[in-house]
Parts: structure tokens; sequence; C-alpha cells
């Protein structure tokens, strides 16, 4: 059973996401907090394996809280409950340690895949979601992205892997970027690896928050 905690400032948010996940049997909600201070109090004492995080909270907002459990505590997955105005805080957000995003009114099956997904050691970027949030990000951030300069290491990436990065900027997982790129499975587990190592990151989620900050999603 995966220990969860929800984090939300609003009640009616908090209880009802706690009763819906309480009915499958292969979830626990464990507790709840107000804010992203009040859950790094909350995790020490509920040892929860996942946390649902809103990102906008007054006091301490997700990615302040976000950032502080991955600090005194590495092993616990963060989800964060967003909408489609909060990209920048989105991207925050991965850059603190979070496993993830989830829209607050996506449908409970979905919410329990993505918990299963990033409990597995996945990375939760939905894709639909992910490509909008991009587009909106060049749109409103054309010229800070086009003023940053890219990491050398970009240079030592292969054509093939700079198409596989770009994919990860979308939110693609290994099998539909292997469909995409008519490649295998194992070979997009092969670059995935070849890009982390390259880039000096520490997994698939800061490859993709790399591929959107450098504009690797514009590439070809």
């Amino acid at each position: 059973m995966i220990r969860i905690m929800i984090v939300d400032d609003q009640s009616l948010v908090r209880d009802g996401l706690a009763m819906l996940l309480n009915l499958r049997p292969e979830l626990e909600v464990v507790g709840t907090a107000n804010n992203g201070m009040e859950a790094v109090q909350k995790a020490e004492e509920f040892q929860p394996e996942i946390i649902l995080m809103d990102i906008r909270m007054p006091h301490t907002n997700g990615v302040e809280g976000t950032r502080l459990i991955k600090e005194q505590f590495p092993n616990i997955k963060v989800l964060m409950l967003t909408t489609f105005n909060d990209s920048e805080l989105i991207f925050e957000a991965l850059e603190q340690g979070a496993s993830g995003y989830l829209l607050k009114d996506m449908a409970t099956d979905t919410i329990v895949q993505a918990i299963l997904t990033a409990h597995a050691g996945g990375v939760v970027l939905p894709q639909d979601i992910t490509a909008q949030i991009v587009k909106e990000l060049k749109r409103t951030k054309v010229d800070s992205i086009a003023e940053q300069r890219v990491p050398e290491q970009i240079g030592q990436l292969t054509e093939r892997e700079i198409e596989v990065l770009r994919e990860l900027g979308y939110g693609l997982n290994n099998k539909e970027i292997a469909e995409k790129l008519f490649i295998t499975e194992g070979t997009v587990k092969n670059h995935v690896s070849n890009i982390i190592s390259k880039l000096e990151l520490r997994d698939r989620t800061q490859a993709a928050i790399f591929a959107v900050r450098y504009g690797v999603t514009a590439y070809i």
C-alpha cells in the first residue's frame, strides 16, 4: 500500500481528494497539510511515500515546499497539483526535485496512475499539457530564453540524442519516443542515459527541463 499525503490550502480539495484516493486498495492517505512548511513538519510524522502538493499556497508555496521536502526527505516523491496558468512555477518545482505534475481537475484514475508511476521512479509529464505549457513559455519568454547561453555540453549530443531530448521536453515516455522516432525502447533508454550523462543531469526530469529552458523543443 502506497502512503500518500495531500498538501493544499483548500480543505474541500484536501478532503475530497483524500476520500477518493482512500477508496483505492493500493493507496492510503496518511495525512494532509495546509502549506509547504506544514508539509515538511507532517512528513516527518507520517512518513508518506508520495506527496500531492498544490503549487500555489499562502505562507509556503508548493515550489518551496518541494525544495524543503527533497532536502530533508530525498526518498519522498512529490507530484504537483496545478493549473495551466502555473507554467513558470511548474518548471521551478521540477527543478526542485518534483517527480511531475497533474492538473487539479484530472480524473481520479489519472491521478492514481500518476502516483503509481512516480512511486515506481517514473516522471509524470502529461504530454498534451506539457506541449501547451512549452508553447506558452515560448510565447511569453522568447527574449529571456534566447538570452540564456546553452551549455557547451549540448555539443556532445548526437543528432539522434537531440531528437530524443526534444521529445523528453514534451513529456513523452520511452515507448512514445520509440514509436515517434521509429526506434526500439531499448535504444531510447540508451539515448536517455547518454543524454543525462553528457549533460551532467540528475535524471530525465532535469533533461526535460533542460530541453525547455534552452529551446531544444524548437530544434529540428
